[in-house]
């Protein structure tokens, strides 16, 4: 996609490895702050609806159409509506303001192959209904409509909880609350075409953790992907089922394991969520943002007031980086997207550049394993991959910023083990310190321990379902 048309901005504290970096958070302030200095800049509100009737509002403004750089208003808000998709989520999108505009995105999602795949995941895959994008005006556009609900936090009883990630599924079993088993297993579901692979890993975590406990009241999961009621909508761990058999067997996979478990309690969310649940939960705050660097990108939220929202929070597909040769995200074909700078994709690609070698065919952990060899060992090749995505988690979390209300920030997953988490956590705050001080002075980052990082969320994972006699 062009992106000739916006002014791109270089960070003032640039990535070692890839200099050619261009954060969204500062293209899109630049833009809006130029688009207000015309004084005479053109309003334009977004809602996105969601099938249970939510609809969230997001409100800017861009270029008078005679103005020379109008011709940028729609790479700007095509970005804004791709990250909104993302994070909020939503089958219809009401343009308000900006007729021109709305049919520019009509086409686009229509049209192109990137837009067709958000288009296709947004409508036909998760909210099951046909992708709209409705141009109409402001005073037109729906009322804003959202709900909060609790998650988590049930702690009484025998429990197990589970976290199904690309590389390894981790499972914990707890009673009241305190842990009597963890382990963490490798295995890799990306490309299976046969669900029963991933029926049987799971089931196998489960066994082993119930071994541990004198009997199973509830099970807990979470997984990367969008789930409505223990329903697979989209996930990755799935990618290489086909459709077929992903809508005969994979939709109602968590079902068939619940049955398996005589029907008792039982919850499974997306993983980011319970990212941020998890964090809440350490440090005893609400107001969190959870980011898993795994084997992809994982992103979580719990509101100011301690609740979760029917936002996706899908942070591996928003849009972070703006230059025209960004790397590609190889499930939607994007450029510049988080799953690209916030994971074990990213500390792979990040290798060639820092001059290390690696056997290219190696899986994501063993390469992740070299690097974090390398680093213990003080090899400054590695620790430039750390600097680097330290660059990309701060300008990222300056630009979350603008679309989530957060003052904690919980960092984890297995990039961060070790002495590069320290790296990237220390890179990001300088970033934050040196481009945006105000919210250096907010932001309080949270990390947790060694085995919290391995095994949090599972256990976070196991206080989902709620036995219902709790007091």
């Amino acid at each position: 996609m062009n992106s000739k048309a916006l002014s791109l901005v270089a960070p003032r504290v640039a990535p070692v490895l890839e200099p050619g970096f261009r954060p969204a958070v500062l293209a899109n302030r630049k833009f809006l702050a130029d688009a207000l200095a015309t004084q005479s800049s053109v309003s334009l509100k977004l809602a996105l609806e969601q099938a249970d009737g939510s609809v969230f509002h997001f409100d800017t403004e861009i270029f008078p159409a005679e103005h020379p750089r109008a011709a940028g208003n729609f790479r700007y808000i095509e970005r804004l509506v791709k990250f909104l998709l993302w994070s909020r989520g939503g089958f219809r999108v009401h343009v308000g303001g900006a007729e021109s505009i709305a049919r520019e995105l009509q086409k686009h999602f229509r049209e192109k192959a990137t837009g067709k795949f958000d288009a296709n995941m947004m409508g036909e895959r998760i909210y099951e209904r046909p992708f709209e994008i409705v141009p109409t005006t402001i005073h037109e556009i729906p009322p804003a409509r959202a709900s909060t609900t609790p998650l988590g936090r049930h702690l009484d009883g025998c429990r197990i909880g589970f976290d199904l990630g690309g590389s390894d599924r981790k499972v914990a079993a707890l009673i009241d609350g305190q842990v009597v088993f963890s382990e963490e297993t490798v295995w890799d579901p990306y490309y299976q075409p046969d669900p029963q692979y991933h029926f049987d890993g799971l089931m196998d975590s489960l066994k082993r953790a119930a071994a541990h406990l004198p009997r199973v009241d509830a099970i807990g999961g979470s997984a990367a992907g969008v789930y409505v009621n223990n329903r697979v909508k989209v996930a990755s761990l799935f990618r290489g089922v086909p459709t077929e058999v992903f809508n005969r067997r994979v939709k109602d996979l968590f079902l068939e394991v619940k049955a398996a478990w005589k029907n008792i309690p039982f919850e499974v969310v997306n993983d980011g969520e319970v990212t941020a649940l998890a964090g809440s939960m350490a440090i005893g705050a609400n107001g969190v943002l959870g980011l898993a660097l795994g084997t992809s990108t994982a992103g979580g939220y719990v509101t100011p007031g301690g609740n979760i929202t029917s936002w996706l929070n899908e942070l591996a597909f928003v849009p972070v980086d703006y230059r025209a040769n960004a790397p590609i995200d190889e499930w939607s074909g994007d450029a510049g997207c988080g799953a690209q700078y916030f994971s074990q994709q990213c500390l792979a690609r990040l290798v060639p550049a820092a001059g290390i070698e690696i056997e290219p065919t190696l899986p994501l952990p063993e390469k992740l394993k070299h690097v974090q060899e390398l680093m213990r060992n003080g090899d400054e090749r590695a620790q430039k991959i750390y600097q680097t995505i330290g660059v990309y988690v701060g300008y990222g979390l300056a630009h979350f910023a603008d679309f989530y209300d957060f003052e904690n920030v919980l960092i984890l997953g297995r990039v961060t083990s070790g002495e590069g988490g320290d790296v990237i956590l220390t890179t990001a705050k300088e970033v934050l310190n040196v481009e945006f001080p105000e919210l250096a002075a907010r932001i309080r980052f949270h990390t947790p321990d060694e085995k919290e990082k391995r095994h949090g969320q599972a256990i976070a994972a196991a206080s989902l379902p709620n036995l219902g006699h709790e007091t």
